[in-house]
């Protein structure tokens, strides 16, 4: 299956402005990417308006994620919090609605890097927490047109979803059409005994879907069995991008969350334009 390929601006910057979109747009362009992904981290930081303008004169497609920073949380957590984080959510599914994305993605759940211990009890409480949560939500994007995408991320960034398995059962009740599950193989790389086989768990859950290298690097400049990945990702019918998502080190803030210590490539358009290439040479020897 030939898929759309795209990257995150967090690659290159954060966070995203207007300015820096027009300057990375039509480089991701003309490299031969399809596909451009737009971190939400703040309300205002670019213009949805403008975006759509510029991605469209570039026949560049758009997919839109979610941040879960500090007091973004839908579960253990106080109602005054809990609607905050579901404003800023329905105003992402809102981002994405005006620049024509299929999904926002992300942990719909919890700040980034929150972690606590629970009781197998307790999880039961937070999953349906979550799935009280996020149902204004799924009802808001379902209405635009648009799915949330829910991501599972590693033990180290969160200790409520870290596996297909959690995920699919936190959000059994919600609908698919509205809420799926954003899955990140650097995350599933470190959580999932077997990256395929989870994927193929994931089927008719599958809404988006994040590709690098086990490190953060390039895709390819890794140890993963990127033909089984593929494979798996047809088997369950997911049709959607590949979106290459790392990390910029010049913003501390993005870089200690995502603990970019060093550099992950020769430069960080090394991490897009080699991803590129070999995620088109690994399509091409699959047909």
């Amino acid at each position: 299956m030939t898929r759309l390929l795209g990257v995150n601006t967090w690659v290159w910057t954060s966070p995203l402005t207007d300015a820096s979109l027009a300057e990375l747009a039509p480089r991701i362009k003309d490299w031969g990417f399809d596909v451009v992904e737009l971190p939400v981290e703040n309300p205002g930081d670019w213009d949805p308006a403008q975006a759509a303008k510029l991605l469209g004169e570039l026949d560049l497609a758009a997919t839109v994620t979610l941040v879960m920073g500090p007091g973004r949380e839908l579960v253990a957590t106080d109602d005054t919090t809990v609607r905050a984080t579901r404003d800023y959510l329905r105003h992402v599914v809102d981002v994405a609605a005006a620049v024509g994305s299929a999904v926002i993605a992300g942990p719909a759940y919890a700040s980034v890097g929150r972690t606590w211990r629970m009781s197998e009890d307790q999880r039961r409480v937070r999953y349906s927490e979550l799935r009280d949560g996020l149902a204004p939500v799924v009802e808001h994007a379902v209405s635009a047109g648009v799915t949330v995408a829910v991501e599972p991320l590693n033990r180290y960034e969160t200790s409520l979803l870290n596996t297909v398995d959690q995920a699919m059962e936190a959000l059994s009740d919600l609908p698919a059409a509205g809420c799926g599950l954003a899955l990140d193989v650097y995350h599933m790389n470190i959580e999932e005994q077997s990256v395929p086989d989870a994927i193929r768990r994931a089927t008719g859950r599958i809404a988006h879907v994040q590709v690098c290298a086990n490190d953060r690097g390039a895709p390819g400049a890794d140890h993963l069995d990127w033909p089984a990945i593929l494979a798996a990702l047809d088997a369950a019918g997911y049709d959607g991008p590949l979106v290459i998502e790392s990390f910029t080190a010049d913003n501390a803030t993005i870089a200690t969350a995502a603990s970019i210590w060093r550099p992950l490539a020769a430069s960080q358009d090394a991490i897009a334009v080699d991803g590129l290439s070999f995620l088109k040479g690994v399509m091409q020897d699959r047909t």
